[in-house]
């Protein structure tokens, strides 16, 4: 039996690192109950060897699940993740200090020109879709259960421009409900974190008067209260008051959630409307071939899909310098992309599972590691 391990050395720079084996080898489920997604048939070698991973903490809990069901068909494989966010991942993964990394946000290009250890001479990383959810606004105010916003007032209300929960302009919004004369207390990231990124990047595109800034990893502003990671930001909106923050859906727990404006509706998140935004959303063109990037639509109208979706990936060498690595990699990739790990990670961590163009293409990126 796998116990979990509570840390691991990765690297210099990396400790605590969160064992995902969770007794997965001696669960009930048969390994043919994969079937070759999780990296194994009867006809194949057996997978074994051990995959460090760090990076975004909202993939935490698919995290769990995917290594659960790759070590239930691989029983000589081990898959350790360190939730420490999607800047951490991404450059431990750059570094040497894991075998692939977990992120919110794609590789940017500054990041893309620079050399990854593990990968072999001449090639780069990719950028392989994994996980899609929705980025929800959780808040704790008294007395209110039901919160309409837009992209204005969010913008207002995350850089300090709106600072009282009775403002007019969120009172414009929520007819008929009370809302108090209580101060507004913004939560945001405090580490750098692609939840973040795409935070910043629907009021960028969808309030650029009010937020001039670019999309990014790390908060822009320090109106409020910082906190680190998802479970951080969770924490700091319970336990106050007036509070609001950002966090992957998964995460929200029994926190309230507001609705957001689209066209002249307002949605909540879920997971079909993640989905279907994934889905529907061009990809970066820019990108080679095998370098799944999704520029997701944050100004889209349609009210079967919500703007503030994120879509995070997996990101490992296109080659790997050590081959026996690269195919452990590659094995792992693939059933995270194939339809049984999209469902293990619907159960577990409420994301929304790839469908159609998108999970297509992600399967053929993971197939292409070596």
């Amino acid at each position: 039996m796998k116990h979990l391990r509570a840390g691991l050395a990765i690297g210099t720079a990396l400790t605590a690192i969160v064992a995902l084996s969770s007794c997965a080898s001696n669960e009930s489920t048969p390994a043919s109950s994969a079937s070759g997604s999780a990296g194994s048939s009867s006809s194949a070698a057996p997978i074994s060897g051990t995959l460090n991973g760090v990076g975004s903490s909202a993939q935490s809990n698919a995290q769990t699940a995917w290594a659960k069901g790759f070590q239930t068909a691989n029983s000589g494989a081990t898959v350790n993740y360190n939730p420490s966010g999607s800047g951490a991942g991404r450059t431990a993964f750059e570094n040497g200090g894991a075998d692939f990394a977990g992120s919110d946000a794609a590789l940017p290009s500054a990041e893309l020109s620079g050399s990854f250890k593990e990968c072999k001479s001449g090639t780069k990383g990719i950028d392989i879709p994994v996980y899609v959810s929705s980025v929800a606004l959780v808040y704790n105010l008294q007395g209110v259960k039901n919160l309409q916003l837009d992209a204005t007032t969010i913008a207002k209300i995350f850089s300090g421009k709106i600072t009282k929960w009775n403002d007019s302009a969120i009172k414009a919004l929520n007819s008929g409900v009370s809302l108090p004369s209580e101060n507004i207390t913004p939560v945001y990231r405090s580490d750098k974190s692609g939840t973040t990124n795409n935070f910043t990047d629907y009021l960028h595109q969808t309030a650029p008067s009010i937020w001039t800034a670019a999309a990014a990893d790390a908060f822009p502003f320090k109106t409020g209260e910082g906190a680190a990671k998802g479970s951080g930001v969770v924490a700091a909106v319970s336990g106050g008051k007036g509070t609001i923050g950002y966090v992957d859906f998964s995460s929200v727990g029994t926190l309230s959630y507001a609705k957001v404006k689209v066209g002249s509706s307002y949605v909540a998140p879920t997971t079909d409307a993640a989905s279907k935004t994934a889905e529907t959303s061009p990809l970066d063109t820019t990108r080679e071939s095998n370098d799944v990037v999704v520029k997701v639509n944050r100004t889209t109208t349609d009210t079967s899909e919500y703007p503030i979706t994120l879509v995070s990936y997996l990101i490992a060498c296109q080659t790997y310098s050590d081959s026996t690595k690269g195919a452990l990699v590659k094995a792992y990739a693939q059933y995270v992309t194939s339809d049984a790990g999209q469902q293990a990670a619907a159960s577990t961590a409420k994301s929304a599972p790839m469908t159609g163009t998108l999970s297509s293409k992600a399967q053929a990126a993971a197939a292409s590691i070596g």
